[in-house]
């Protein structure tokens, strides 16, 4: 008999037996103590069948809970579902003793938390994964509050890797043939520069120097998990108005996708907050390029168009930093007035200090971990790009200008490169960037002591 079928039977017979419970009153008003009990059926269960319906129904209990029950029902698995120390030292003690495969086979297992068990059980329902993927979403709202989560939100984190390994996802062109259910959703999700209206969205895949492209996965469906919109141009693009707008993307008119050489990656959007730091990005990049590579072999460089969110926070920071010398701190005032980018003279003497501290902020800036301040920065540098070029008055949108001084960066994918520069990134957070953008940095130095570029 064909599995899928069977399958899809199982799918059919627990999605009804959820809904006739739904109906009967078996999920009137749950609390966080009735799912965790329904949690530790799931663990005893021993039947196929009998587990998918009871995953079903924890999964679906758990979407009526409130915001309170949600969080002392992470409270409880905090608690309830973490690894037996017990066990773990008795394990120990046999492995000290007998240093063998099998004793060592149940320390291991005796490490694991019972959770990652109860996730595996729960992903067992129809829709099991994109619940569970919801499910941490709404752990990651509460792990700045609730630090306590943190093992809780270790144990998606490591299964999310495996389940969302780059063999199970899925490379799609989005094209305006695209079924529509699928565009709403680019529209929803696009987290870069907001598409306005169907047209604005017909304007970045219709065009002949647009491409669209999406990972899924086939436990989401028609869920979109990264995707990435790719303006074909002549030259490293400076400016995000003309690519948004539908004029040229590139330096000079382009009527020809034959006869770009550059191919811009301008807005790359994570789909699902509950995936946040399961990393596939790269893994799309790379992908992306070898398609366009393949449909356009004449492309030489692969490049961004990316914000570069937080910098204006991190300049006003320095305005009141009285290490920095006056004359500097008097010029980055001037970014107080709303309209300074429509004043060229007022531009130029801001674009002369505001670069060279933006590649400051972009080489030396680091956070806790010692990685680079910048999310951006740190998601293409991980991916393995070097930070090519820093873009004045890149983006003069009000968004532009408020979050970073409407400056935009080119991230630069060379392919001989990409392991050479991830390597290094991920073994010592080196920077890999220009001799354009370490000449700013230098001149960043030469500012703090006193010596106001010219």
């Amino acid at each position: 008999m064909n599995m899928s079928f069977l399958q899809e039977l199982f799918n059919s017979i627990t999605q009804r037996d959820a809904r006739l419970w739904r109906r009967q009153g078996g999920l009137t008003a749950p609390d966080h103590a009735q799912l965790l009990d329904a949690c530790r059926g799931l663990l005893e269960s021993d039947g196929e069948a009998s587990s998918i319906s009871l995953a079903s129904r924890a999964l679906a209990m758990y979407q009526q809970l409130t915001e309170d029950e949600r969080t002392r029902f992470f409270e409880g698995l905090a608690r309830d579902f973490a690894a037996d120390p017990a066990r773990i030292d008795a394990a120990y003690e046999t492995y000290r003793e007998q240093r063998d495969n099998p004793s060592l086979h149940a320390l291991f297992e005796a490490c694991e938390p019972r959770r990652q068990e109860l996730f595996r059980r729960l992903n067992l329902a129809s829709e099991g994964t994109h619940a569970l993927v919801r499910m941490r979403e709404g752990l990651l709202e509460r792990l700045r509050e609730q630090p306590a989560f943190k093992p809780i939100d270790a144990d998606f984190a490591h299964l999310f890797g495996s389940w969302f390994n780059r063999g199970f996802l899925v490379l799609k062109r989005i094209d305006w043939n695209t079924p529509a259910s699928i565009l709403e959703k680019i529209i929803r999700y696009e987290a870069v520069h907001e598409i306005r209206d169907w047209d604005d969205l017909r304007r970045r895949l219709d065009a002949r120097d647009r491409r669209c492209f999406a990972f899924f996965h086939p436990a989401i469906g028609d869920e979109p998990l990264i995707f990435v919109e790719v303006a074909l141009c002549k030259g490293l693009p400076d400016r995000i108005q003309p690519i948004l707008s539908g004029e040229s993307a590139g330096q000079r008119d382009i009527d020809d996708p034959e006869a770009a050489d550059s191919a811009a990656f301008f807005g790359i959007s994570n789909c699902q907050t509950g995936l946040r730091g399961i990393s596939f990005g790269n893994f799309l990049i790379k992908q992306v390029v070898q398609e366009l590579k393949l449909e356009l072999p004449q492309l030489k460089h692969f490049v961004t168009l990316s914000p570069v969110p937080g910098f204006a926070h991190w300049l006003a920071e320095r305005r009141d930093d009285e290490a920095l010398p006056g004359e500097l701190r008097q010029v980055l005032h001037e970014l107080d007035a709303s309209d300074w980018h429509l004043d060229p003279a007022q531009s130029e003497r801001l674009r002369a200090v505001i670069k060279p501290l933006a590649a400051r902020y972009l080489v030396e800036e680091k956070n806790a971990r010692g990685l680079p301040l910048n999310p951006v920065a740190r998601f293409h540098l991980g991916n393995g790009a070097e930070l090519h070029r820093i873009n004045w008055l890149g983006d003069t949108s009000p968004k532009g200008v408020k979050q970073a001084a409407g400056l935009m960066v080119n991230y630069l994918y060379v392919l001989d490169d990409i392991e050479r520069n991830h390597e290094n990134y991920t073994a010592n957070a080196t920077v890999v960037c220009s001799s354009e953008v370490r000449d700013l940095n230098r001149r960043a130095r030469k500012m703090a002591k006193g010596e106001l570029a010219k």
